[in-house]
């Protein structure tokens, strides 16, 4: 028997009644772990070294980029078309994002990206990753780019605190 039919035995068996891209997610974590493995290799060859314990500073920036950054590659209307051949716009769902459904077009691992990039907490797992390499390759460069996407999560806060306090201010007393 093939890895193939493994992989189908395997998927009726987990979920009979319901489509479960098995298949998708398994190339989706073996993409993920080549994409670590190259990291290390890059910082191996260049011989960078990570950090034995990462500064609060650096943890809480790239916390904020990270929540950031997957939030605009998975739900902002802008970034829609990089999504478009995975997941079908549904509906608007306010401050510039949009929700999406994921294209099942019977290609298990076209499902399984659909679901990671429609994903803000799928997708932070990459993110962090990125970051947390970039931090080891280009720390410079990665805490500029982390500091900017932080700000703007900042930003995105008090824009929605500023709009709360004006519907506040104009309710009649």
């Amino acid at each position: 028997m093939n890895v193939r039919d493994r992989v189908a035995r395997l998927r009726k068996a987990y979920a009979p009644d319901e489509h479960r891209p098995l298949g998708g997610y398994l190339a989706a974590m073996g993409t993920y772990a080549g994409v670590a493995l190259a990291l290390a290799t890059a910082a191996k060859t260049t011989g960078r070294r990570a950090p034995d314990r990462p500064s609060a500073a650096d943890v809480v920036l790239l916390s904020v980029a990270t929540h950031k950054l997957s939030r605009l590659l998975s739900k902002d209307a802008v970034t829609s078309p990089l999504r478009a051949p995975f997941t079908r716009y549904d509906r608007p769902i306010g401050s510039g994002e949009v929700m999406e459904q994921v294209r099942d077009q019977g290609s298990s691992t076209k499902h399984a990206v659909g679901e990671l990039l429609s994903c803000p907490f799928c997708l932070a797992v990459w993110v962090a990753t990125g970051l947390t390499g970039g931090l080891v390759l280009a720390p410079r460069l990665t805490r500029l780019v982390a500091t900017a996407f932080t700000a703007v999560a900042a930003s995105d806060f008090l824009q929605m605190g500023y709009a709360v306090a004006q519907r506040a201010a104009s309710r009649p007393h």
